[in-house]
């Protein structure tokens, strides 16, 4: 009962979390633009690091979004005008990456904060921040479910990867790069791979289970929270897959 007193934030957090990054998640592996969240993640906290080491912190959440709507805006001229998107995407992701190693250079405690940067510590989670996001998710989430499907054309495309950059936004603060990429793809594949129940349905029950598994695991055997829900959301996730592959393979044969 304690623990659950304790850590009801980052539960609560965890399962927000998986919700609506499966919601974008589905539709970035329908559309084969992998890389697509984790470059947005990367230019984003480009932005972020520029605030830490710059500017003592100071209008965190403005310079991720910023960077976050930039590299929307980057992505959806992209789509419609370069070839091998996919290429582009990663290599956005490259430059990302590279630029936060060289901001973050300009800090003593550069290692430290790429490392955070890459996969926070969700675990002691506070109610106040849990409720921001939770607005900022459900906002989101409204805009998907009730306008993105009556729109069409360009409007779309820069609706969905604005509300992808303000989900990134809030997530790489939270839990970080690598942990949105991994609740982006992870249980969403294996939503898409079974056949049985809607993908988002299964998704989204799939990915909680596990996040939720890998926050007990966290706090029990004192791990590094962010690696934890990356590990086990992924290799969960491709066990699935793997599983349900030679399933159909037998079947099949």
């Amino acid at each position: 009962m304690q623990i659950v007193e304790l850590l009801w934030p980052a539960f609560v957090l965890a399962i927000a979390l998986v919700f609506i990054h499966t919601l974008f998640g589905i539709e970035i592996i329908k559309r084969g633009v992998i890389f697509t969240d984790l470059a947005i993640g990367q230019i984003a906290a480009s932005g972020m690091a520029i605030s830490i080491a710059f500017m003592s912190g100071a209008y965190q959440s403005a310079m991720t979004l910023l960077f976050a709507v930039f590299g929307a805006l980057i992505i959806t001229w992209a789509t419609k005008k370069v070839e091998k998107i996919e290429a582009f995407i990663g290599l956005l992701y490259a430059l990302g990456i590279s630029s936060i190693m060289l901001i973050l250079a300009q800090s003593a405690e550069g290692t430290e904060l790429f490392s955070k940067l890459s996969a926070a510590d969700i675990l002691f989670t506070s109610s106040e921040d849990l409720y921001k996001d939770l607005v900022l998710y459900a906002c989101v989430g409204l805009v998907m479910f009730g306008i993105y499907p009556k729109i069409d054309g360009i409007k779309k495309e820069f609706l969905f990867f604005l509300m992808l950059a303000i989900t990134v936004t809030a997530s790489v603060q939270s839990a970080g790069v690598l942990v949105v990429f991994a609740l982006l793809i992870a249980p969403s594949y294996a939503g898409i791979i079974q056949k049985r129940y809607k993908p988002f349905t299964f998704a989204t029950c799939f990915g909680s289970l596990a996040i939720l598994m890998a926050l007990f695991m966290s706090y029990h055997y004192d791990l590094p929270t962010g690696y934890t829900i990356i590990f086990t959301v992924v290799s969960s996730s491709l066990l699935v897959v793997v599983l349900l592959s030679i399933v159909a393979s037998k079947k099949r044969s």
